[in-house]
């Protein structure tokens, strides 16, 4: 059996973008695959052409909004029922806010809090003690080139990143010893819904670097596995987001905001 090889895959946010690509990639190197969204169709969808291309796959859908508790449960419920026990848990799932923050949508912004810092992190909790007692087990925590940024206009959705790049590097230490690795993925710009989905109202025209900085989804998924069969503690895919965390981690504090301050204004 190849080394990376797992038992029982668990992608949130597996409907599109970023998650659905990750199905796909691991089609032929697991044995059940858990695939958790709110939209029960796309799942569905995706299900069927994972079987088809690789026969021997088991797959479980579970329809789940993981911004509530009784949706988590409700995965953990699901995965108990048909006996499967993650050793690869993806907690992809998230979302983000595009604007100022005086003129947020509240409601909005409890949302993706809830989403992309207390679900990621009560996922997290639910999987670990099965891995633990298994004595292997990998998780890929989705986090984002933002995470090493305050960035205006995306102030909220940077501060969650964060904290899911913190909590990744803090729960990577706890579990030495313990045969489960952490990685935190951080990659930048992806085309996939989440920019409209964050976007407020008429979207604006990219910035010359964000068009740049674009990397396909398939090189940011490959990267990541790249990385965990590797123990790295963080991947940034793509060798222009490489570079650029370079940079960023080089450059002083205070030369950062000089920079974020001049930004374009609506």
């Amino acid at each position: 059996m190849p080394a990376d090889f797992h038992h029982c895959a668990l992608i949130t946010g597996a409907s599109s973008g970023l998650g659905a690509e990750f199905a796909h990639q691991l089609g032929g190197r697991c044995a059940a695959m858990v695939l958790v969204a709110r939209r029960g169709d796309r799942l569905r969808d995706l299900s069927h052409r994972l079987t088809s291309k690789h026969p021997g796959l088991q797959v479980l859908v579970v329809e789940a909004d993981l911004v509530t508790a009784e949706g988590r449960h409700a995965v953990m419920a699901a995965c108990d029922e048909a006996g499967l026990v993650p050793d690869l848990l993806i907690n992809n799932a998230g979302m983000g806010d595009y604007g100022e923050f005086a003129d947020s949508d509240p409601d909005k912004l409890l949302a993706m809090l809830r989403l992309n810092v207390e679900a990621l992190t009560m996922v997290t909790h639910a999987v670990l003690p099965g891995m633990i007692a298994a004595g292997r087990g990998d998780i890929i925590q989705v986090s984002s080139l933002a995470s090493l940024l305050a960035i205006p206009d995306f102030a909220v959705y940077a501060a969650t990143k964060a904290y899911v790049t913190s909590f990744s590097e803090a729960l990577r230490i706890e579990l030495l010893d313990t045969g489960v690795h952490v990685t935190a993925l951080c990659p930048g710009p992806v085309h996939t819904e989440f920019g409209s989905i964050a976007q407020r109202g008429e979207g604006k025209k990219e910035s010359s670097f964000r068009e740049w900085s674009y990397v396909d989804q398939e090189i940011v998924v490959a990267d990541a596995l790249t990385g965990v069969s590797k123990n790295q503690a963080r991947v940034f895919p793509g060798l222009k987001i490489a570079a650029a965390a370079v940079v960023l981690g080089l450059l002083p504090v205070a030369l950062l905001r000089l920079a974020m301050s001049t930004r374009p204004r609506r």
